[in-house]
């Protein structure tokens, strides 16, 4: 839940009680000053401030929307929770949740991936894939701070966006269709002991970090 906005805000203030409007406006006006503009009107909030916050353009509004939800989903899934699971419950938890806190803006996130796939943000849109990751493993207890530490943050990454892509084109009740495909890109994830075996054996079989995050991607079985 998002808190109210204080009398005399901060301009981080104001982003984060924006942002979530803001990706709600977008699904009609796009990720632009227009969508921050009508955000703000509805919210109450002074227009030259909102657009002060949001002076960055389009990926400063995605970044602030995707913190919010970073926000929600921790909120959602207290530490108290997430320690009675087992780790792949907790994996599986908090990629969910962020899914139900995305599923009332499915066209405002639409819009939100094409403008970070294009070239001049994928620099950019690679670091908020991996900063997801990083809060979701962080939040799940991980305290790798070896190799572990990335290739789990890789991993999970692309398992969190090949969701999406499922996700925003699922018509399925309760969108079961993206619950079944993340249930198997997890298991997928589970099988990390084994790839660090593959890592760690000299004589087996060379590992390919890249090709692994490939099969992530497959829609398929």
């Amino acid at each position: 839940m998002v808190s109210p906005l204080p009398k005399d805000p901060t301009l981080d203030e104001v982003r984060a009680f924006l942002a979530p409007n803001i990706a709600a406006q977008a699904a009609f006006d796009g990720w632009n000053e227009k969508a921050v503009l009508a955000a703000a009107e509805l919210a109450g909030v002074d227009a030259d401030l909102a657009r002060l916050s949001f002076n960055d353009g389009p990926v400063d509004m995605i970044d602030a929307w995707f913190q919010s939800i970073d926000m929600r989903m921790a909120e959602m899934l207290p530490q108290d929770k997430l320690d009675r699971m087992k780790i792949r419950e907790r994996i599986a938890a908090l990629v969910e949740a962020r899914l139900e806190i995305l599923e009332p803006d499915r066209e405002g996130l639409r819009r939100a991936q094409a403008i970070l796939a294009a070239p001049p943000h994928l620099r950019k849109a690679a670091k908020l894939g991996w900063r997801v990751a990083d809060r979701m493993w962080r939040l799940a207890g991980d305290t790798a701070t070896d190799y572990n530490h990335y290739t789990k943050r890789t991993l999970l990454s692309a398992v969190y966006g090949s969701t999406l892509s499922v996700f925003l084109d699922d018509e399925s009740d309760d969108f079961q269709n993206t619950r079944a495909f993340l249930a198997r890109r997890i298991e997928n994830v589970m099988q990390f002991e084994k790839v660090k075996a593959k890592l760690t054996n000299p004589g087996g079989e060379r590992f390919s970090m890249a090709r692994f995050v490939g099969r992530l991607r497959y829609r398929g079985t």
